[in-house]
């Protein structure tokens, strides 16, 4: 213990020395270096922090918003402009941010015009400069005064087929007496005015049409509003167009053409793609009014399709048509079929082996941008140390195939219905054959389901309507039988369950929210105030369960129902999962994260499938420990070689806090805790401590600390986590169950490498 005490003290010793030490040796005389900065403000209606982005001008970065250690790095630096080592300390340092008086006079002008936008008319900034030897900290303060409101609004329209247009839709105005005199809310209805108009035909209307007039009067704060729409320069009105011609370029120059649903479709010696899926992606028609978002549809509907490399939209006037647009939809094709390989390392507990997956891809299978992959994967691995059985490797072949429409495909939809959801079809075939020393296991499945989101790109729906699976175990060792399955004296019922032929049959849903839309950077929400929300439920069984009763089967010797004298699962499961983050700075967000998950067997079964049990421990859940090592509840597994089944459960909870911040190049770092556990909803002998029950599960619940590194790349983030025990729910003392204050490296860390963010 006092060696670890030890090398934290040194260790916290080091940044403090990079972060203070000598931070203002290059800082020039009669110059002060940017220490800090604070805002405030007279009222709490106006919150200082949030114009904290005005202020370009920043103190140096610190890591996890206390160390500069940049800033030390550098000033480890001599004066001697020659040596390399300097050059090379200044380079991967940060050179000292100087204090700007005239700058700093700028940024308060700034944050008086952004407080003035929100209402505070008469809003004032001044700003003080504290120095404390050479260095600067600069205060700026808000005084916001009143704020004006609105007393009456008023509209003014020249036009009026665009005054009663907008008469009619008044409830959805963000106008009305009484707010406050907010410039960027009649920004914010200048743009609805806008996307009204240009969704209802008016294809020339813009925001400069728009303008508003404010009155105060003398000696109060109350405004008098008016909204402007005027007309066009020399016309009587603004004009609404619609759609006269349709015309979709599969090709530059075109030589023959075909006509679907009112769409003319141009081609070169033979069509790609069907004229049919090339038509129905476009919602709007000959005759409609030109709508802005429906152009915005089309082109999203035809970027869904993988078989076309690019999409651009123009609009030209149809001959001898006015107010008819001939709208011109230009597209490229993409390469249509793909080959690709991977190879990867494995090692499970320590057994190392390699695997390898080739994958083929056809983009346009059924001339329909049909996405069609098929997948084969096999792997080896060189297990040791199991006496007993005559095969020491483990094999595993695997198959997979599966088409992606991107559409509905369902009968009695109308193709109207069809063009105006953003949805795909998806079926797939999977076939597993793993041969271990202990056993031989194959796994077939069969699924069906359906994928959509909304229009803002928030939330993303799955359904699974069918997905079946069979689990089928030809071959189990004569040794691995009488130790573990058949053995009287150390029976475990959830061991011989999971080695047993299977049957699932399953429906579920499932939704994610991400308040970003779709995300960038591999999952990451580093540095951003977003928050994800992901929702599951599933359910398994039922209908074979009603089909059983209502024919009056009979079950089993072991009392369930079979099909083709196969057992089938029943169970019902739910999760949850939420995380936060939030934002200090460019360079520093904490992120929290809350995950929970409960399944229950009934009916036909009383132990959930292995492979819808869940597990604690790994890189994405508690981090001191390895994956599936953890729970369920106090549980110390006995039997080693096959604690991977029984440390499993029916329930889990995780909560993490991580602080994140950015070091340099493409290298963030991460500090950690975590915490949580899984239990099981039935008391199973085999698990001894691990049911669930409210009068000691939170004394159940395991802690740990880390620190992490990651590389973050354009697509994806490399991921290095170092976790530590501190509470431990299996322990014989004290002194293994508080980790934290008795800790041993051997016994207490554990590494962690994986790919994208935790949460």
């Amino acid at each position: 213990m006092a060696l670890n005490l030890l090398r934290l003290v040194l260790f916290t010793g080091l940044l403090g020395l990079l972060a203070s030490c000598s931070t203002t040796k290059f800082v020039p005389e009669g110059e002060y270096l940017l220490d800090e900065i604070s805002l405030t403000s007279d009222t709490e209606n106006v919150r200082a922090g949030a114009y904290r982005g005005y202020i370009k001008q920043n103190p140096n970065a610190k890591w996890f918003s206390r160390f500069r250690v940049p800033l030390g790095i550098y000033s480890l630096a001599g004066r001697d402009s020659t040596s390399r080592t300097n050059r090379a300390l200044k380079r991967m340092g940060e050179a000292p941010v100087l204090y700007s008086e005239e700058e700093a006079g700028k940024y308060a002008q700034d944050i008086r015009q952004a407080v003035m936008t929100h209402g505070y008319m008469q809003a004032s900034v001044n700003f003080e400069t504290q120095l404390h030897g050479k260095k600067a900290k600069v205060i700026y303060h808000i005084h916001p005064n009143r704020v004006y409101k609105v007393s009456s609004v008023k509209r003014e329209i020249a036009d009026s087929k665009v005054d009663s247009i907008l008469a009619a839709d008044s409830l959805s105005s963000k106008l009305y007496a009484g707010m406050d005199f907010n410039a960027n809310i009649l920004s914010e209805e200048r743009s609805r005015i806008t996307n009204k108009l240009l969704d209802l035909g008016f294809y020339r209307f813009n925001k400069d049409f728009i303008s508003f007039q404010a009155d105060t009067v003398e000696g109060s704060y109350w405004v008098d509003l008016t909204l402007r729409i005027r007309n066009q320069v020399g016309t009587t009105g603004h004009d609404q167009f619609h759609i006269g011609k349709i015309d979709v370029y599969s090709t530059l120059n075109p030589t023959d053409s075909i006509t679907f649903d009112g769409c003319n479709i141009l081609f070169t010696d033979r069509l790609k793609m069907r004229p049919r899926v090339l038509a129905s992606a476009i919602p709007m028609r000959v005759g409609d009014l030109y709508s802005q978002s429906q152009i915005q549809k089309t082109y999203d509907n035809y970027n869904r399709l993988r078989a076309l490399r690019y999409t651009n939209i123009r609009f030209l006037e149809v001959p001898g048509d006015s107010l008819g647009l001939w709208a011109q939809i230009h597209t490229d094709n993409s390469k249509s079929q793909s080959f690709s390989a991977e190879l990867e390392g494995t090692n499970s507990a320590g057994d190392l082996g390699a695997a390898l997956s080739t994958t083929y891809s056809h983009r346009n299978f059924f001339k329909g941008s049909e996405t069609f992959n098929i997948k084969l994967r096999g792997a080896y691995e060189a297990i040791t140390g199991l006496e007993g059985y005559s095969n020491q490797d483990y094999v595993e072949i695997g198959a997979e195939t599966s088409i992606n429409f991107p559409r509905f495909i369902f009968p009695f939809v109308p193709h109207s219905y069809m063009r105006e959801k953003t949805a795909s079809s998806e079926m797939a075939l999977q076939y597993n054959m793993q041969n271990r020393p202990e056993f031989r296991r194959r796994v077939a499945s069969w699924v069906w389901r359906y994928r959509w989101n909304n229009k803002s790109k928030k939330m993303n729906h799955r359904f699974d309507v069918v997905d079946l699976s069979y689990v089928y175990m030809p071959w189990i060792s004569k040794t691995f039988k009488e130790q573990y399955l058949d053995n009287l004296n150390d029976y475990n019922a959830i061991l011989k369950y999971n080695y047993e032929d299977l049957l699932i049959m399953k429906l579920g849903y499932s939704f994610t929210y991400n308040s970003q839309g779709l995300m960038g950077v591999a999952g990451s929400n580093m540095g951003t105030n977003s928050y994800t929300i992901r929702a599951n439920i599933e359910t398994a069984g039922n209908m074979l369960y009603g089909f059983s009763n209502l024919l009056g089967s009979k079950g089993n010797s072991e009392g369930r129902y079979t099909v083709a004298n196969i057992a089938y699962a029943q169970y019902i499961k739910g999760d949850f999962d939420i995380s936060k983050s939030f934002r200090f700075d460019d360079k520093n967000s904490l992120a929290l994260h809350l995950g929970f998950g409960i399944a229950y067997p009934y009916g036909n079964a009383t132990i959930l499938p292995f492979e819808k049990r869940y597990f604690s421990g790994g890189a994405n859940s508690v981090r001191g420990w390895n994956v599936r090592t953890l729970g369920p509840g106090s549980y110390s597994g006995k039997h080693k070689s096959i604690d991977y089944i029984n440390q499993s459960g029916d329930m889990k909870l995780d909560l993490n806090a991580e602080y994140r911040t950015h070091l340099f190049w493409k290298i963030d770092g991460a500090l950690f805790v975590d915490a949580g556990n899984i239990w099981t909803l039935r008391n199973y002998e085999d698990q001894p401590g691990g049911q669930f029950r409210l009068d000691r599960f939170y004394k159940q619940l395991a802690a740990a600390y880390g620190m992490g590194f990651r590389l973050v790349f354009d697509y994806f983030i490399l991921r290095f986590d170092g976790g530590m025990k501190a509470v431990n729910p299996v322990y014989t003392s004290n002194a293994e169950h508080f980790c934290f204050l008795h800790p041993r490296f051997s016994r207490d860390f554990t590494f962690h490498f994986a790919v994208g963010l935790p949460f």
